[in-house]
């Protein structure tokens, strides 16, 4: 269906909706009072609004996914460059919560080919796994050739959410922020592609998600107690996001921070960053392949913007 048919269609169901309603209203009119019929104008003039309202959303929301579609092409043709020629590709996924991260993984790997790509979100760590070297369960789930692995957070986990909330001691904080570097290093140096991505969000926009996934009974599940927590704790995720950057950014291995307010920005520009690392034949090299600078920015450039807030302000604003 093209773009101009669907939003005929919606509009063909406003329309029989609007005359079912009025012909409700018609056959009842007589019965009704003055007041009633004030009052029954008014809901079919909301309901006609309301309606109006959710085609628009429909629309726009088909829109959007159809301008994904030409990228999430290109992935195709980029796995098939990765298969052919043995490569391993992975790519973190980090960030505040609320930040966008599943459903962007969820844009990334629609139509790509299942076998040669994997989700992976590690739970808690297991007894086993507490007494093992701290990259090793990670380390079980990296790439084949020719495959792309996804992690929706990772270890640097040990980075942000276990040190805020005490998931770890001091001690095993500074152990990994000082081997995480030569971990990443030898990964890139025998042959991975590494994609580190840090999707940034506001304050004020993680708390409207927050409450959307409290009232709406489809979002509810991702909810979690660390969530609930989060807001409290925006400076400590902050000073500890400055920290990370700061000693994790490197020419081997670079952050790539991700503003991702708005959804489907963050979706479309995370495919051109992941579709860039990649000296794949383009599919249609017509297709804009330059990430929005306003969307996409270098883990340097946020270091230099946090210094200067810190300097301004005396404080990390985000």
């Amino acid at each position: 269906m093209t773009d101009g048919q669907n939003v005929e269609t919606l509009g063909t169901v406003a329309d029989e909706a609007q005359e079912a309603a009025g012909d409700a209203f018609e056959l009842n009119g007589e019965n009704m009072s003055v007041d009633e019929m004030m009052a029954a104008f008014q809901a079919l003039q909301d309901q006609n609004a309301q309606l109006k309202k959710d085609n628009c959303k429909a629309v726009r929301r088909y829109r959007r996914e159809e301008e994904l579609k030409p990228y999430q092409a290109e992935l195709i043709r980029m796995q098939q460059y990765l298969e052919s020629t043995g490569s391993k590709m992975v790519i973190l996924f980090e960030g505040r919560d609320a930040a966008g991260k599943g459903g962007t993984i969820r844009r990334v790997t629609r139509y790509m080919n299942e076998k040669h790509y994997r989700v992976v979100a590690l739970g808690k760590p297991t007894e086993d796994q507490r007494t093992q070297w701290f990259f090793q369960k990670y380390v079980s789930q990296l790439p084949r050739g020719g495959e792309v692995v996804l992690f929706d957070r990772s270890w640097y986990n040990r980075a942000m959410v276990e040190p805020v909330f005490g998931f770890c001691s001091d001690q095993e904080y500074r152990n990994f922020m000082r081997g995480v570097t030569g971990f990443e290093k030898d990964l890139v140096r025998q042959g991975t592609i590494l994609i580190k991505l840090y999707f940034s969000v506001t304050k004020e926009e993680q708390n409207r998600r927050f409450e959307r996934r409290k009232n709406d009974p489809l979002r509810q599940w991702k909810l979690s107690e660390v969530d609930v927590q989060a807001q409290e704790r925006w400076d400590d995720f902050t000073n500890v996001k400055y920290e990370m950057l700061k000693k994790t950014h490197s020419t081997h291995a670079p952050w790539t921070m991700i503003r991702s307010n708005d959804k489907h920005q963050a979706r479309l520009n995370v495919m051109k960053v992941i579709l860039n690392s990649v000296p794949y034949e383009r599919l249609n090299p017509e297709l804009d392949f330059v990430p929005d600078p306003e969307v996409v920015v270098s883990g340097s450039r946020e270091l230099e913007t946090m210094e200067a807030q810190r300097l301004r302000s005396g404080k990390f604003q985000g």
